[in-house]
């Protein structure tokens, strides 16, 4: 329920604040949403699993995105910026999607 509360409660100073990204901040933004979305993904599958732990959540998500904002930093100091934002989002994206079947094939059973 505490969950809920919180995604209510921010999706509400979404709606209220309309905060402003910096524009140094605007190639980091996207990757750090896929990165915490990969975390988000693998912690529901690991309650669904029954091996969730709180801890590694957290540190899971701070990883992630400190990991995938240190790359997207570095493609963007050798000028291959692009190149290295589209190799995190495949990687996570491929994460993503194997969470997900494993969720729906815990949920469904196929």
């Amino acid at each position: 329920m505490i969950p809920l509360i919180g995604l209510a409660a921010g999706i509400v100073m979404g709606l209220v604040l309309s905060p402003t990204v910096p524009l140094w901040l605007e190639p980091y933004l996207p990757i750090a949403v896929i990165a915490a979305m990969d975390a988000v993904f693998g912690g529901v599958r690991a309650a669904l699993e029954a091996a969730f732990n709180d801890k590694v959540f957290v540190v899971s998500v701070l990883s992630n995105v400190l990991v995938a904002a240190l790359i997207v930093l570095l493609g963007n100091q050798l000028g291959v910026g692009s190149q290295l934002s589209t190799g995190v989002v495949v990687v996570l994206g491929l994460r993503i999607f194997s969470n997900v079947a494993a969720i729906r094939r815990h949920l469904m059973g196929a």
